[in-house]
């Protein structure tokens, strides 16, 4: 990261992390959006949740607000690099410092962190006082696209790009966890926002995997504001009472769908 910087000071190394930003965006939502929704659109249509897709003039709003998103998270990155360079943060770049299973524990915490901040920081957005001026951006898309991912508010993008700089005060992380991180959480983003769902039917019925979110939860989210506003796991819904209280019934319906017969079969 030193070598980096200094080879191309903070305005190349902003340009660097809004690049990756941007690159994870284009091939997690591109890809998702190219395969489910224009290539096998019509084949997986009995899996979109709500039955319909958004306009293009929707999609192409939540693409500019993406946009805008990046720039933010650029500056947050240059936060983190800043406090680490001025040894104000906990970022470590030799794996040796604290082994390969601190290594892997900290890409645990991370998420589990993450987890705890976005439900309430979401929380704290859809208060009547936050809304309007933070999330309000973001529920314009209340049939999401893969898309909508990342479409904040500059506002909302400030609290979103929150996580890694708090967390890199509180305990030590190297830069391959935040980006382990990162596409981890890229990809249960556009998942969340993809409006088609792919998991089983049995999967709310598992004591094994009831525990994590599926695409109609947050869908529900998008649909109905006041409910579902965890982001992977469903721990905090669960003890706050913020499930849906269909939510369950509407994933079992979708999920559990099947393709229509072609006429003659």
């Amino acid at each position: 990261m030193g070598e980096l910087l200094s080879k191309f000071g903070y305005s190349g190394f902003f340009g660097i992390i809004w690049g990756f930003f941007l690159i994870r965006y284009l091939v997690f939502s591109g890809i998702t959006f190219l395969i489910v929704w224009v290539f096998w659109g019509k084949k997986f249509s009995h899996k979109l949740i709500q039955g319909k897709k958004p306009e293009m003039e929707r999609i192409l709003y939540e693409i500019r607000y993406s946009m805008l998103t990046f720039f933010i998270f650029g500056l947050s990155g240059i936060f983190v690099v800043w406090a680490k360079v001025n040894g104000f943060n906990r970022i470590y770049d030799d794996v040796s410092d604290y082994g390969i299973v601190y290594l892997i524990f900290s890409v645990i915490a991370l998420v589990l962190l993450h987890d705890v901040y976005f439900y309430w920081t979401h929380r704290m957005m859809h208060h009547k006082l936050f809304f309007k001026h933070f999330h309000l951006v973001h529920h314009k898309s209340t049939n999401p696209s893969p898309w909508a991912a990342f479409s904040f508010h500059p506002l909302e993008a400030f609290v979103e790009s929150g996580i890694v700089p708090l967390a890199s005060f509180v305990i030590p992380l190297h830069p391959g966890v935040m980006i382990v991180f990162f596409v981890y959480m890229t990809s249960l983003n556009v998942l969340g926002h993809l409006s088609y769902e792919f998991f089983p039917s049995w999967f709310l019925r598992s004591k094994f995997t009831n525990w994590h979110n599926t695409t109609t939860h947050h869908n529900m989210h998008h649909k109905y504001f006041n409910c579902n506003y965890s982001l992977y796991f469903n721990f905090w819904d669960r003890i706050m009472g913020t499930n849906h209280e269909k939510y369950k019934e509407r994933f079992e319906e979708v999920a559990s769908r099947v393709p229509e017969k072609m006429g003659g079969e």
